[in-house]
């Protein structure tokens, strides 16, 4: 029981920092979608001109900011829904069936999933904008709050900072669902044993029934010399 209690506990812990960390993924990410007028730098590339020193982007996709915050949403609403599932059980003193322990382990595999790939666009995205705007500036960093396209009408003044936290935000959240897809694991393990416990168990007990049946056979019939 002790052991079921500080699993549950670790469980509602890990899900209270993916519900903070599913934040450092969504805000950033839609502030810099408004900022930049609907448009995502992540991939993305271009030209500076020389005449004007403006930069012409050849835009990416919207889909890869859009999944980056659809990711954040899910994590959200699904961390949501399990600290107040898991809180109710203990509050209860009761814990999950073996059922929704073996849900538990393959949402949380199919999260860290999704959270990686989250996690590997933002990088590899925010890497490709960076090595257009190093081309003039000394860093990415000196890039954020010029105006640097006014064509498109965008505001630079944030995005450094809101990349790396959504990037701070993706890779914190996947160490949290790597852990929690463990702790997950470790629960359903732990009604596999309890099962095969309660089968031995059964087992036995009808092996002394059936000693027990044929010595009292065996006294009811003695032999006659």
């Amino acid at each position: 029981m002790a052991f079921t209690n500080v699993l549950l506990l670790s469980q509602i812990a890990g899900y209270v920092v993916a519900l903070i960390l599913s934040l450092c993924i969504i805000v950033p990410m839609s502030l810099h979608q408004d900022e930049f007028r609907g448009h995502c730098l992540l991939f993305s590339t271009g030209n500076w001109r020389e005449s004007d020193g403006q930069f012409v982007p050849d835009w990416a996709s919207q889909m890869y900011c859009n999944y980056t915050i659809f990711v954040g949403l899910i994590l959200f609403l699904t961390a949501a829904v399990q600290i107040y599932r898991l809180s109710m059980l203990m509050y209860k003193g009761e814990d999950s069936s073996f059922l929704s322990a073996f849900v538990d382990v393959i949402t949380s595999v199919f999260l860290t999933s999704i959270t990686l790939i989250a996690a590997v666009i933002i990088t590899l995205g925010f890497m490709t904008w960076c090595q257009c705007m190093t081309k003039r500036f000394p860093s990415c960093e000196l890039a954020a709050g010029n105006d640097i396209d006014k064509a498109d009408n965008i505001d630079t003044s944030g995005f450094h900072i809101e990349l790396g936290a959504a990037q701070f935000g993706t890779w914190s959240s996947l160490s949290i669902w790597v852990g929690l897809s463990v702790f997950a694991t470790l629960k359903l393990l732990r009604y596999h044993q309890l099962e095969n416990m309660k089968v031995s168990m059964y087992r036995e007990r009808q092996r002394l029934i059936e000693a027990a049946s044929s010595s009292s056979g065996s006294n009811k019939h003695p032999e006659i010399g």
